[in-house]
């Protein structure tokens, strides 16, 4: 167990920008104390204000949310490409609602300022015919307001989809005016109208689980926190600037039961010299390549070398529950380090 605690500290001082040689620094105060503050900058840097409760064992993520994030990242979280996702965040909210054709969403986990660029509600259609769903507004039909109609297939079953972003964007504004949706279904057969034949999936069960219906919410977040700085390791024998492995293990670090996927990834780091004369191989700057030439023929007093940095970071995305145990797949930016260079 020592070693891991070593091992984990040693990462936490590479992510954070911690000397990283001799593992966490010296301070006064207990080991355990060093390691809350590594941990609470850490929280920081997911931007996380505090650790959602252990779910994973006991809950499901819904199946949406888990092909989202297979479509923009890879199994380590790594963003696959620009473009994939138009927000920073992705937000989904199960049903709450009493048994019927009534749906209720709890969207207070939304961060204060957070901007909301788009809504949908996802819904599982079982069976049948003309669908109109309304805003409601407590228990006087004439406060309904109609939010969206369309014409189903008699026979098919599957996910309908609504854009409900005006309606969700006034409950962001003014949570009393949230009383959730009401589905209502009309079948005109013979000149005779016949109301709520078509069935929904609305179980809060194991059953059908990954049919519940889904509010899902893209955002933008007002927190533009960047990570700390990676920094170069000492060391006494002169190393050419490199990127080498720094793997964050979110089991080791105790977020394993809440962050659904990845189970850690590898943040990389850049160290080593960046001496003249600068090969093509370091990726060096035109600044660079002019300041080691100053440094090495002792031009001006004072100048140091180049530093070996990062030349390109990608971003992480991770899928995990907040602390109301909703789903949420968040993407944060310049967190991998792709390659290194003089600069």
């Amino acid at each position: 167990m020592a070693g891991l605690e070593l091992a984990l500290a040693l990462a936490l001082a590479g992510l954070l920008g911690l000397p990283a040689a001799s593992g966490l620094p010296l301070r006064p105060g207990p080991r355990d104390d060093v390691l809350a503050v590594a941990l609470q900058r850490l929280q920081e840097v997911f931007d996380i204000e505090e650790l959602p409760p252990d779910v994973l064992p006991r809950k499901k993520p819904p199946p949406f949310m888990i092909d989202l994030f297979n479509k923009v990242a890879d199994a380590n979280g790594i963003t696959r490409g620009p473009g994939l996702l138009e927000s920073d965040v992705v937000r989904s909210f199960e049903d709450r609602g009493e048994p019927g054709y009534h749906f209720y969403f709890d969207i207070s986990a939304m961060e204060k300022g957070e901007q909301m660029l788009k809504a949908e509600f996802r819904v599982f259609k079982l069976k049948r015919t003309h669908v109109s769903m309304r805003s409601d507004s407590g228990s006087k039909p004439q406060k309904k307001h109609l939010i969206a109609s369309r014409l189903l297939s008699l026979y098919t079953e599957g996910w309908e989809v609504f854009n409900v972003t005006q309606t969700v964007s006034k409950w962001v504004g003014n949570s009393s005016s949230n009383h959730g949706f009401l589905i209502t279904a009309t079948h005109i057969f013979n000149n005779r109208i016949e109301h709520n034949l078509v069935r929904f999936a609305k179980s809060h069960g194991t059953l059908q689980e990954s049919r519940n219906a889904l509010l899902v919410l893209f955002t933008n977040s007002n927190k533009r926190r960047s990570p700390s700085s990676i920094p170069s390791a000492t060391s006494n024998q002169v190393t050419v600037c490199h990127r080498r492995e720094l793997y964050v293990d979110f089991h080791a670090i105790g977020w394993s039961g809440w962050i659904i996927y990845p189970s850690g990834y590898n943040a990389f780091y850049c160290e080593g010299s960046c001496l003249f004369p600068l090969g093509e191989s370091l990726n060096a700057t035109n600044h660079a390549t002019v300041q080691s030439i100053v440094h090495t023929l002792k031009l001006s007093q004072d100048i140091s070398t180049p530093c070996c940095v990062p030349g390109e970071l990608k971003s992480l995305n991770l899928l995990y529950f907040d602390d109301k145990e909703n789903v949420v797949l968040k993407n944060y930016k310049d967190m991998v380090a792709t390659r290194c260079g003089c600069h």
